[in-house]
């Protein structure tokens, strides 16, 4: 993730992200810190897999806070209740007619951290939840991808 970049989180996300943030620091922090110090109490660190395992595990634990932290930061927190529910935004559930493979698909555009396009939440940083972005019904949309310009039409948005 960019340094300061402004990132869409549900206030479900969000609250999970904070949650875990503060069990990473109360608990896993000192946790692997006591590792530390009792793997130290063993002698050479040299040849200490316990010492360096723990070491390691700070540097995943830390790694992680960092990264909560900056996102959290710069979180832009959405919620389904205060969205417009006559255009696509963030928390939006929209079914649409797919015209390139003649089918009815239907999406909930989310920030990145909560994409899986497997399970058809998609980020409005997409090129599909771009284009979805501030549409309405009935109303087409296109977008290109590496095989061509692909156009959706708006059946329904619900929240």
């Amino acid at each position: 993730m960019a340094a300061g970049k402004k990132q869409m989180l549900s206030k479900e996300t969000a609250q999970q992200y904070e949650k875990e943030l503060l069990n990473l620091k109360l608990v896993d922090r000192p946790a692997v810190v006591l590792r530390i110090k009792d793997a130290r109490a063993q002698g050479d660190l040299s040849e200490n897999a316990e010492y360096s395992a723990a070491k390691e595990e700070q540097g995943r634990i830390e790694g992680r806070i960092a990264f909560l932290e900056d996102l959290l930061k710069n979180a832009e927190i959405y919620t389904e209740e205060e969205v417009d529910s006559h255009t696509v935004s963030y928390g939006s559930t929209v079914k649409v007619w797919d015209a390139m493979f003649e089918e009815e698909v239907t999406y909930k555009i989310v920030g990145s951290e909560e994409a899986d396009p497997l399970a058809n939440l998609i980020s409005g940083d997409s090129p599909v939840g771009a284009a979805l972005l501030g549409a309405s019904v009935s109303q087409e949309v296109h977008f290109e991808t590496p095989g061509g310009t692909c156009t959706l039409k708006v059946l329904e948005i619900t929240h």
